[in-house]
């Protein structure tokens, strides 16, 4: 009997939809990158339910006709490509004919469309990527096409969707990123009749497309940046230092049109800023990066949001030539004056004008809320006894007596301007961590690097490493396929009472967990396997600190209630993995693993940055 048999179409188109289907703002993405490749001036997108009960992306394109309407739905099909050698001169947004039958297939999807001067329509529709109907539909300009019920018939993909406004915002940024690369393109998004984003085209002033998707504050801050070279042309605007971010979401990079998330492309631009910038804060920059499509290759990720370019050292130059004319000139000073022959502030001074800025928010902050705060700059001298707090991440004045800083909304008080955004504990930019230069230990505990623009920044170890752990803890209870495999740690533990019993009553959620824990008479347990990272502990104390935070044996077993046995856990191997000083390349790949970690569920220690001065500070603290 043959055991080797062809997938139907049907599950492969399934088996793809894993891959480019990942949340309705994917199929948001895709859909509207269809109607840009059809010469679309114009694009709506309609919602209902954060995108998974209905979304509907309409146009004013070439359309299609009947044939065309038809055989868009099977898998590879595409106006795109015709030869191999198409592959290497890729000039669409589409390419791979993959994605509207993967849409179809987990979707009730319908089409209407019509060719230009067609004098009837064609609606093609079809449940779950069965045999579609196709019939005569009144003609339109463009093609509309609706998708609802988005995995209604793969209910386990759709139970793993976050809440409809987590969606939501998904779904708007990917309307958000086509937008941004497309100013000569009207885009109009609405949810359930509310509109999300409205912006006509105007090709004449691209910052009004920035100002639509980043607020209107911005408008004035948004300087051009060009650069061009031999094979590469970088445009776009770039917003002085006066106008900043908690975090990188002002940062959009587009190659050849198309949104791309690069590290390089990204760490090149936060390079170039770092000397202009206060501590914590990330510029605002929407660059578009032009290349020969023969030298970027497209076709290296699922969703198309990584490339892969032949020169990408000349790419980042470009890049750094671009934003440091315009960061030098300091145009927002006085447009298009030369710094050596005006006196413009040389990037250290932009810096100070930039802290300054900040001081500037924070005293307009605290008249509007009625409630003046102390800053760092208010700090009293050396011997006070004021007992104000310092400025988040300084440390209090030599004499003075230490106060806690409040929590940023507590009552009685209004949080400070720089108290009022996240922090690097709670949600630190993108390649923060990995940027930092250790230098040495202090106390034989804190770890001290030097952060980018010369900030001082001291790690607690312990910390970071439970912060690590947390996120593979994490990670691994989404993965689990069953029940841990035996592993050679084994050891039987005698527990009070209570604990043995909780530990007893809760093996299930043990196991959900990654141990396995057997009754081996009286208070007696048998520890016969623990997940990774945990092997060396305290067996004991580890055992008795789960037992007090297994949920009730008849609560459901996931993320949320098993949340407090985790946090156990990844402080308990922190405390093993950090019993010995972190050697340099243990402490530079912790430093990697945390960038790449999740920093909203909470620690029992979660303070991983337990300091971070500017050398703007420092400075003015030597005077």
């Amino acid at each position: 009997m043959a055991r080797i048999a062809r997938l139907s179409d049907v599950l492969i188109n399934k088996i793809a939809a894993g891959e480019v289907v990942e949340r309705p703002a994917s199929v948001v993405k895709e859909l509207m990158e269809n109607s840009l490749d059809a010469g679309a001036s114009t694009v709506r997108v309609d919602l209902s339910g954060g995108g998974v009960d209905r979304i509907i992306v309409s146009d004013d394109g070439h359309g299609m006709g009947r044939h065309d309407a038809a055989l868009c739905l099977e898998r590879h099909a595409t106006s795109k490509l015709r030869e191999l050698d198409d592959l290497f001169h890729i000039d669409s947004m589409g390419f791979r004919g993959e994605a509207v039958p993967a849409i179809a297939s987990v979707s009730r999807f319908s089409i209407h469309t019509a060719e230009v001067g067609a004098d009837v329509g064609t609606r093609v529709s079809l449940e779950g990527g069965l045999d579609p109907v196709i019939e005569d539909a009144p003609p339109r300009t463009g093609t509309v096409i609706t998708v609802e019920d988005l995995f209604f018939n793969v209910p386990a993909r759709r139970k793993f969707l976050r809440r409809s406004d987590t969606e939501l915002k998904h779904a708007e940024e990917a309307v958000v990123r086509l937008a941004l690369a497309n100013p000569e393109v009207g885009f109009f998004a609405t949810h359930d009749g509310n509109e999300l984003f409205s912006s006509p085209a105007c090709p004449e002033d691209p910052r009004e497309r920035i100002a639509a998707a980043l607020g209107p504050a911005v408008h004035p801050h948004l300087f051009p940046v060009e650069e061009r070279r031999l094979g590469v042309s970088v445009t776009g605007y770039a917003a002085s230092p006066e106008f900043t971010f908690p975090n990188a979401r002002g940062l959009y990079t587009f190659v050849n049109r198309r949104f791309v998330r690069d590290r390089g492309l990204i760490g090149t631009i936060q390079r170039s800023y770092q000397d202009f910038l206060a501590a914590g804060r990330q510029p605002v920059v929407v660059l578009n990066i032009d290349v020969d499509p023969v030298a970027v290759d497209v076709n290296v990720h699922p969703q198309k949001l990584e490339v892969r370019f032949a020169d990408a050292r000349g790419v980042y130059e470009a890049i750094s030539a671009a934003l440091n004319r315009m960061l030098r000139a300091a145009p927002w000073l006085g447009a298009g004056v030369d710094p050596a022959s005006t006196g413009a502030p040389q990037p250290r001074d932009a810096a100070h004008y930039a802290l300054a800025v900040e001081r500037f928010l924070t005293r307009a902050q605290e008249a509007s809320w009625g409630a003046p705060l102390p800053t760092a700059m208010d700090a009293p001298a050396p011997g006070a006894t004021s007992g104000a707090p310092p400025l988040s991440g300084a440390p209090a004045p030599m004499g003075a007596i230490p106060t806690p800083l409040p929590f940023a909304g507590a009552p009685g008080r209004a949080p400070a301007f720089g108290e009022a955004q996240p922090q690097l504990n709670e949600a630190p930019p993108p390649g923060y961590f990995g940027a930092l230069r250790p230098m040495g230990m202090l106390g034989g505990r804190f770890h001290v690097c030097e952060g980018p623009g010369g900030t001082l920044v001291v790690l607690d170890p312990h910390a970071a490493l439970e912060r690590a752990r947390l996120t593979a803890y994490l990670r691994a209870l989404d993965d689990a396929k069953g029940p841990p495999p035996p592993s050679l740690f084994g050891t039987t533990l005698e527990l009070p009472l209570q604990a043995a019993k909780a530990l007893v009553e809760g093996r299930e959620a043990l196991s959900r967990l990654g141990f396995d824990v057997e009754p081996f008479g009286g208070t007696t347990l048998a520890l016969k396997t623990v997940p990774p990272g945990l092997e060396g502990v305290d067996a004991r104390a580890l055992l008795e600190a789960l037992a007090r935070a297994l949920p009730p044996r008849s609560a459901a077993l996931d993320a949320v209630t098993l949340a407090e046995a985790i946090r156990v856990m990844a402080c308990h191997a922190a405390r093993r993995a950090g019993a010995a000083p972190l050697t340099d390349a243990q402490l530079r790949a912790l430093l990697g693993e945390l960038d790449r970690a999740d920093f909203h569920p909470p620690c029992i220690h979660g303070t991983v940055v337990v300091l971070e001065m500017p050398l703007l500070e420092l400075e003015r603290r030597a005077r």
